[in-house]
């Protein structure tokens, strides 16, 4: 930042969410009322799409500030000072909203994880048949596939994300796992599924593949 009074502002806020004791205790209660203006600010816009409303937002807010003020203490030294700190602040709780809300409505409305919707799956491969039985073959196949091709994890991890749009970590937190792995065994399910339903007619071989 080129603004002196800026980068001094910047300073204090490191410094004392740095600091033990009081100090610390100071700038958290100087910092939580300014992240959860914006929690509540995005809890609202984001609360339409999700269908909720009321006590619960005002609950996710509040949850999403704590997560973001115990965030931005383990991570000052990340700060870089190429911004105002309450802004990159404000990344933290923004995430934290997202995350929240996106869990809270799949845990509200109850979806299971491994439920089957074969329904959407021609859309999920961009694949836009002709007509009702090409669809209905093609989601024949892809099923066949997923059965005799995947493990039960990537089974689960696949039904769950791609058919089920499940966001992904809120499956993590169903499996006890993170992000990473879980985007490991989906990449590779994708790959196994693909290679299958090339094998058997029903998607093109990539063009990369057919050069070699």
């Amino acid at each position: 930042m080129d603004d002196p009074e800026t980068d001094r502002e910047n300073r204090r806020w490191v410094r004392d969410l740095a600091a033990a004791g009081p100090v610390r205790e100071a700038a958290c209660r100087e910092l939580y009322p300014l992240l959860l203006r914006i929690a509540r600010y995005e809890a609202r816009r984001r609360a339409p799409a999700l269908d909720l409303d009321g006590p619960e937002l005002e609950d996710i807010a509040h949850q999403a500030t704590a997560d973001a003020l115990m965030a931005i203490g383990e991570r000052l030294d990340r700060f870089r000072g190429e911004a105002r700190f309450t802004t990159w602040a404000s990344k933290f709780v923004i995430f934290n909203v997202a995350t929240k809300m996106n869990r809270h409505f799949w845990r509200r409305h109850e979806v299971p994880y491994d439920h089957e919707d074969w329904s959407r799956i021609a859309s999920r491969f961009n694949v836009a048949p002709d007509d009702e039985a090409h669809v209905r073959e093609f989601v024949t196949a892809v099923s066949t596939a997923v059965e005799e091709n995947l493990s039960e994890r990537q089974r689960i991890v696949f039904v769950a994300t791609v058919l089920n749009g499940m966001p992904m970590d809120v499956l993590a937190d169903e499996l006890g796992s993170t992000h990473n792995a879980l985007y490991k065994v989906l990449f590779d399910a994708r790959k196994k599924l693909r290679a299958a339903l090339v094998a058997s007619g029903y998607l093109p071989e990539a063009p990369e593949a057919r050069s070699t």
